[in-house]
């Protein structure tokens, strides 16, 4: 396959050279590690300390998402390393540009733009067809959700409290499950925030990441409110784990 103007340009609209052949993808992000690997076992070769999906992967470990240690990446020879513009630092991903390796980055804040950037690095970064679960997930998400709203505060951080602002995908997500983000109009994405001064709401979700909450650290914080733990995976990564993480949240926020 020849590359277009199409396959040239990243969520960031950057031209990428990939190359008419994938045959080696490095990736620096837990969600697209597991979307490649699902798709064509074999075909990641690299991936961070923080990739633990699928279970059974086996490959090089490169680092961290915010510190890789790029040379490690370069000797891996990936014909393209797949990133994210949240989770992924810049001075990393221009090294490896400088290093002559093609990188391109994610950026979506929604569900749609989850769905449709997944399916432009896969067919276009990765040179794949359309993946089967990638329709399953869009059918997954297909229908409204139609009961009773309710104004959620959610935590992402804790020493110091930080949270879910305006224009996250997590935060999308929750409002498609009938959770209104209390700090949805934010001026920051992920501000910090003082518990004693927040707008009114009816339940606190905590996600077990990026912070560990659990029943045992989270719910503390909050003796007189309602609160539910979450999936970290299910409600922040964007791949395969959407095809369940409507009914995976659903069953854990009601």
């Amino acid at each position: 396959m020849s590359p277009t103007s199409e396959d040239a340009v990243d969520d960031l609209g950057l031209t990428v050279p990939v190359p008419a052949r994938v045959q080696r993808v490095v990736s620096l992000v837990p969600s697209l590690t597991e979307a490649v690997a699902v798709t064509v076992p074999g075909l990641v070769v690299g991936a961070t300390d923080w990739c633990t999906h699928p279970a059974d992967l086996d490959v090089p470990r490169v680092g961290g998402t915010k510190n890789p240690r790029v040379p490690d990446i370069v000797d891996l020879r990936p014909d393209v390393v797949v990133a994210n513009e949240e989770e992924n630092r810049a001075p990393d991903l221009d090294e490896l540009r400088d290093q002559g390796v093609a990188v391109w980055v994610t950026a979506p804040e929604t569900l749609p733009q989850a769905l449709h950037s997944l399916d432009r690095m896969l067919r276009l970064a990765c040179r794949l067809d359309r993946p089967a679960w990638l329709d399953t997930a869009a059918a997954a998400w297909e229908s409204a959700y139609d009961g009773a709203r309710r104004r959620a505060f959610v935590p992402i951080w804790r020493r110091p409290w930080m949270a879910l602002g305006r224009d996250t995908f997590a935060g999308d997500l929750l409002q498609r499950l009938g959770l209104d983000n209390v700090l949805a109009h934010h001026p920051d994405r992920y501000p910090r925030i003082d518990l004693d001064a927040l707008p009114p709401y009816d339940v606190v979700v905590l996600p077990d990441e990026p912070y560990a909450f659990s029943p045992d650290d989270g719910p503390d914080a909050f003796p007189n409110a309602e609160t539910r733990c979450v999936s970290g995976r299910h409600l922040t990564w964007y791949g395969p784990s959407l095809v369940d993480a409507r009914n995976v949240l659903a069953g854990q926020l009601e």
